[in-house]
Formats: structure tokens, C-alpha cells, sequence
């Protein structure tokens, strides 16, 4: 992702300041927990970016309806961007944390329409492990999640 540089004060929020009014944002929806609007940095046109509107970093801090409001806006805005604006194809991006590469920290996700010629890049070297490693990080996941194996 492209480095965005914060403006903000010390201490303060950009997004949250967004959302207060107290700078001004091209705003294409907005609910009682969520805000859209367009990306000062657009890749491509109609490029959104969904925040949540109480300050939260990362999607860990989101409460659960939180979260779902989230992706209920990021679903609208995709619906509107498609017949806006006909891209092929569209990603949502989201990161969490400086080795996410997350430069807001501020939760949002990236509505992205998509073109194959945009310059975009998402790749990462593939490890492949053994089925049983796979079975193991299952295991642990499933441990932590309460669940039980599928049937």
C-alpha cells in the first residue's frame, strides 16, 4: 500500500476529526456507525474507504456489531461503485497494525474498484506446508475457537 503521511497533530486522530467535522471529506454514505467516503489518494475512480465511526485501531477493538456494520457499508458502497463506475473488478483491503501495513490507525477498509492494467500488486511467497501442519493450525484455531472439527 502507498504510504500516507498523517497531518494530524500529536495525539489526534485523522479519521476521527473526519468524522467530527473538522475537516472536510468527500462523504458518499454514512450511519449511525459508519462512515464512507472517497480516498484523497484515488488509485482508481470511486475508491472508498468505510471507517467505523468511534475511534477503534484495528479490527480487533471493533465490538462485534461493529464489525458487521463495517462490512454491511463496505457491501453497499461496492454495489454503488459497481454501477457508478462498471471497474471489472473490485477489492477490499484492510490491515491491522504497522507489519499489516497500516498507516490510519483508525479502522477502515479499502473499497478498491479494479482494473487489470491499475498498477495494483497483492502477492506473497507461498510456504505450502504439509497437510499435517495445516491440521495442526487448525487444531489450535479450532482450541481457541471452541469449535469442534468439521463433520
Amino acid at each position: 500500500m502507498p504510504m500516507f503521511v498523517d497531518t494530524s497533530p500529536p495525539g489526534q486522530c485523522i479519521f476521527c476529526r473526519l468524522v467530527a467535522g473538522e475537516i472536510p471529506a468527500s462523504t458518499v454514505y454514512e450511519d449511525d456507525q459508519t462512515i464512507a467516503f472517497l480516498d484523497i489518494g484515488q488509485v482508481n475512480p470511486g475508491h472508498v474507504l468505510v471507517a467505523i465511526k468511534r475511534h477503534a485501531a484495528t479490527l480487533f477493538d471493533l465490538t462485534p456489531d461493529e464489525a458487521a456494520a463495517a462490512m454491511r457499508t463496505a457491501q453497499r458502497v461496492a454495489h454503488a461503485i459497481r454501477d457508478t463506475f462498471d471497474p471489472p473488478g473490485l477489492s477490499l483491503f484492510q490491515a491491522n497494525g504497522v507489519e499489516g501495513n497500516q498507516t490510519v490507525f483508525h479502522f477502515h477498509i479499502h473499497v478498491l474498484p479494479r482494473h487489470g492494467d491499475d498498477g495494483i500488486e497483492l502477492s506473497w511467497p507461498r510456504k505450502d506446508p504439509p497437510r499435517a501442519t495445516l491440521e495442526d493450525y487448525a487444531a489450535r484455531l479450532r482450541t481457541t475457537l471452541g469449535t469442534a472439527p468439521a463433520a
